[in-house]
């Protein structure tokens, strides 16, 4: 099976703010052991964004760090409203 996908929605301020800050973060996901592009999309006032990281402890662990929580802070997230979700399994069609 495929590694193993981490898929995140939150709510924020302004999806354009959001959006522009969110694209200066490479480092940060770099940090969470994601190597592959990040798949997001937006609507409304909902963000949504899914990757593969190689360690999904330490994608944790960094998600929960207090850098992470300041770069959501920055993008205009409203960290009340984040939802995780681990994608660890498959359904073929």
């Amino acid at each position: 099976m495929a590694r193993t996908k981490v898929l995140v929605i939150a709510e924020v301020e302004d999806p354009e703010k959001w959006e522009e800050g969110f694209r200066t973060h490479g480092k940060l996901f770099k940090s969470m052991t994601v190597k592959k592009p990040v798949d997001f999309g937006i609507s409304g006032n909902r963000a949504a964004v899914c990757c593969k990281p190689d360690d999904l402890e330490k994608f944790m662990e960094v998600l929960d760090s207090p850098v992470t929580a300041e770069a959501m802070e920055f993008d205009g997230v409203k960290r009340e409203t984040v939802q995780v979700f681990i994608l660890d399994q498959e359904f073929k069609v």
